[in-house]
């Protein structure tokens, strides 16, 4: 059996390292600003924090996917995106760069993705996409790592348990 007790919980990581989760929360806000639409850096982080394994980045950008009117079915599908016809082209494209960023330490970032990327994005967004994920892949080791208890919402509990 696997022991998943949190490490470290949020607050105290943050009285810990504050700099460290300054620094974050500045290329977060940059993310952000940039002008992304906020939906989809949501499906993408939340897709990262899935292939990560981050239960408390994926239930945090889950909650905030929600709050942000993001479809259901589109929160629900993520992790299956490529065989759901759902997605938009840009959708799939910045899916598929998340997907490649994240696990490039298994193989080379292809030219094929980027050049799909570019189909949908300027370069400028491609930029901007490119830090969202380098942001959540950074918040996925620190609190993946350190096992940082999942933000469940208010009333989630009690259905979980089948209650």
């Amino acid at each position: 059996m696997t022991h998943t007790a949190p490490r470290l919980d949020r607050a105290d990581y943050e009285s810990l390292a504050p700099q460290t989760v300054a620094a974050l929360g500045a290329l977060g806000r940059a993310v952000a600003d940039s002008g992304l639409d906020k939906q989809l850096t949501e499906l993408i982080k939340i897709r990262v924090s899935q292939i990560n394994g981050c239960a408390f980045c994926l239930q945090y950008h889950l909650n905030l996917a929600r709050k942000l009117g993001t479809p259901m079915a589109k929160v629900d599908l993520v992790a299956t995106w490529a065989e759901a016809n759902i997605y938009s082209a840009r959708e799939r494209a910045a899916l598929a760069w998340a997907e490649a960023l994240t696990t490039m330490a298994t193989g080379s970032v292809g030219d094929a993705g980027f050049d799909d990327l570019l189909l949908h994005f300027t370069m400028q967004e491609a930029a901007h996409l490119s830090a969202a994920i380098g942001h959540i892949n950074a918040w996925n080791r620190i609190a993946g790592g350190l096992r940082f208890a999942p933000p469940i919402p208010a009333g989630h509990l009690s259905e979980q348990a089948g209650t």
